[in-house]
């Protein structure tokens, strides 16, 4: 009930498209609780990134961090897309500069039968760690919602079948194409995983949930259509029963919006990178979900390098985009806070949309 209000939840639970109007725009950021944040560099000194997610309390701080110094309408909960593969067994690594490294990558059946189901007991430090995060979350102000996150199967994939990040995704495309059949089973399995991954964190206490597909942007829309949007929509339908709104966002996926906003029936927010106007993706939105959706986004990360008048009138132009958009507009960036960031510069980000007025 404290976060009835909330404006954040006002646009993701669709209010705007009903006529209804939030107190203020809602924003936050993703990344927003990371490398930015110098009090982030601290509390993180001599813990790995893996062993930081395991540990609900140190997960708890990092999670609130920015809440605290940006006064942001959503916390998103501090993790990475490759822990619940962690939970399930399968050998990863988080190396610095260069991401996730898979110590037995997944390319034939036999690799498949190695990547067993996730179970919610075996996300017990999850569980505990959001419902630390939330009972903090309630006591700020009145109350400010937490967001769940996952990978989409898509871009986990990528990772067990390339072995790590990849520009290409060359191993990755071939497996989609010369064995079908494999791919819709590791695809499978990995929606499984997600998805018991986001419904602990609603169960726990998460508001709502967001599903990253990271990599999703280098497939055609006939591949996404047919070989990835069905393993999304079944990762995001192990929520639907919860009532939370989730949230769909990728990168490079101009052409796939429309499809991705249809996902599991369609989704209640459309991430829009800041390739595409936040007008033209919202129009793509609707005509795919068949029911106007609200947009999150889309500010380009490296304005948020260039000089005051210039990073204002360029969100001035985001914030007016939103509008017109006409279902809700969540203000974000059109990808995560960059590491060298300035944290001032994000607070002045937040006043401004505060103080925006339609």
């Amino acid at each position: 009930m404290p976060l009835e209000n909330a404006p954040y939840l006002h646009v993701a639970r669709g209010e705007v498209a009903r006529g209804a109007a939030p107190s203020r725009t809602p924003v936050w950021f993703m990344r927003q609780a990371g490398r930015s944040l110098p009090e982030y560099r601290r509390v993180r000194e001599g813990t790995t990134m893996l062993e930081s997610c395991r540990r609900p309390e140190l997960v708890t701080e990092i999670t609130l961090q920015p809440v605290r110094r940006y006064d942001v309408d959503a916390a998103v909960f501090y993790s990475d897309i490759v822990v619940p593969l962690e939970a399930a067994g399968v050998g990863v690594e988080i190396v610095p500069g260069t991401g996730p490294v898979i110590a037995e990558p997944i390319r034939t059946r036999a690799d498949l039968d190695r990547l067993p189901e996730l179970h919610l007991d075996q996300l017990a430090h999850v569980s505990e760690a959001v419902r630390l995060t939330t009972a903090e979350l309630a006591g700020i102000g009145g109350g400010v919602p937490l967001i769940g996150f996952a990978g989409a199967p898509f871009t986990l994939a990528s990772y067990l079948v390339e072995g790590g990040p990849s520009r290409d995704l060359l191993r990755t495309k071939a497996l989609m194409h010369a064995d079908p059949q494999l791919w819709h089973d590791l695809a499978g399995r990995l929606a499984q995983i997600t998805g018991t991954f986001l419904r602990a964190q609603v169960l726990a206490g998460a508001s709502a949930v967001q599903l990253f597909d990271s990599w999703v942007g280098s497939v055609p829309l006939a591949d996404y259509e047919r070989l990835v949007a069905p393993h999304s929509a079944a990762a995001l339908a192990a929520v639907g029963d919860l009532g939370v709104p989730r949230t769909h966002f990728g990168t490079g996926t101009g052409e796939l919006l429309g499809a991705m906003a249809a996902v599991d029936g369609g989704v209640d927010v459309l991430g829009v990178d800041f390739r595409v106007p936040l007008d033209v993706g919202a129009a793509r939105g609707r005509a795919g979900a068949g029911r106007p959706v609200a947009v999150q986004g889309n500010l380009d990360p490296a304005m948020l390098f260039a000089p005051w008048e210039v990073l204002r009138a360029d969100l001035h132009r985001v914030l007016a985009e939103g509008e017109r958009a006409g279902g809700g507009h969540v203000v974000n960036l059109g990808h995560g806070v960059p590491p060298s960031a300035d944290p001032d510069v994000l607070a002045r980000v937040v006043q401004e949309v505060h103080a925006w007025r339609r």
